[in-house]
Formats: structure tokens, C-alpha cells, sequence
């Protein structure tokens, strides 16, 4: 791109997992979204124990789509108050059979997809007990994206 050409923005991809900070990176991404007259797109991303735990029936299919459903509920509530188009799709960030295919794969996947032109990601602190889904997948995201990519 040449440095006189303007920035455009078509789509905007925002991966969540379904916590605080990837709902954070949400209202980032429609702030972008808005700003570009672009689009949307939220990718919920499911971490590893929960789709391990579907593949041996430990984990109830039916209350992760609830939950998922209400979180991408949520956060389409926060692109209808600005009035950017949003759509959604989820897909599992682990393979039992699959080595490659870990979250970071899956949002640079999903961003050819979707023909993104910019990334919104959490990057949640460290420090926290619980790892989410999201977090290694950020250094990830930031080293191989093609498309710019802001980590909240």
C-alpha cells in the first residue's frame, strides 16, 4: 500500500472467547468498524477442555451453545447500539486429531475467510489462574497476521 493511499477497513474480525477482555476487544472492534463504515465479524473460539470434554460426552453440547449463544448475544447488543453490522460463527480451537490446528490457527483461518482487513484480539494478562482460550493464541495472531492487528 502505497503511503498515500488511504486506510481502508471492510471487515473488522474480533475473536472472543467468551470472557471480560474478549468482550473488551469487542467494543474495540466495533469502535474500528464504526469508524471504517465496516463490518463485524465475532469468532468464538472454544477452548481446549471444552471440546475435549464434548468428544467424550463430559460436557453437556447443548449448555456450551446456550452460553455461547448468550455471550454472542451480548456482544451483538454492543454493535446494534452503533449500528454496525456484526456476524458470528464459532469454531473449536483444538483437534484431537489435527496437531496445527490450535487457536491461533483458527482466528488466521478465520480472518482469510471472512477476507478480514483488520483483527481486534484479547490479550489477557498471564498473571490470572485460569488461562483462556485466546491468550497464547495472541502472540500468535500478532506474529503471523497478515492484516494489522490490535491485541486489548
Amino acid at each position: 500500500m502505497d503511503a498515500s493511499e488511504p486506510f481502508a477497513v471492510d471487515t473488522v474480525l474480533a475473536p472472543v472467547d467468551g470472557s471480560d477482555e474478549s468482550a473488551t476487544a469487542v467494543e474495540y472492534a466495533v469502535a474500528i468498524a464504526d469508524r471504517y463504515d465496516a463490518s463485524v465479524h465475532v469468532l468464538f473460539v472454544l477452548g481446549r477442555g471444552v471440546v475435549r470434554g464434548m468428544d467424550v460426552g463430559t460436557v453437556d453440547e447443548s449448555a456450551v451453545a446456550e452460553n455461547t449463544q448468550g455471550f454472542l448475544d451480548d456482544v451483538s447488543a454492543i454493535a446494534d447500539d452503533e449500528g454496525v453490522p456484526l456476524t458470528t460463527s464459532v469454531d473449536n480451537g483444538f483437534s484431537q486429531t489435527r496437531k496445527t490446528r490450535h487457536p491461533g490457527n483458527v482466528v488466521l483461518d478465520t480472518a482469510d475467510a471472512v477476507d478480514a482487513d483488520f483483527i481486534v484480539l484479547p490479550r489477557e494478562p498471564v498473571t490470572g489462574a485460569s488461562a483462556e482460550v485466546l491468550e497464547k493464541a495472541a502472540e500468535y495472531v500478532l506474529s503471523y497476521a497478515s492484516q494489522p492487528v490490535l491485541s486489548v
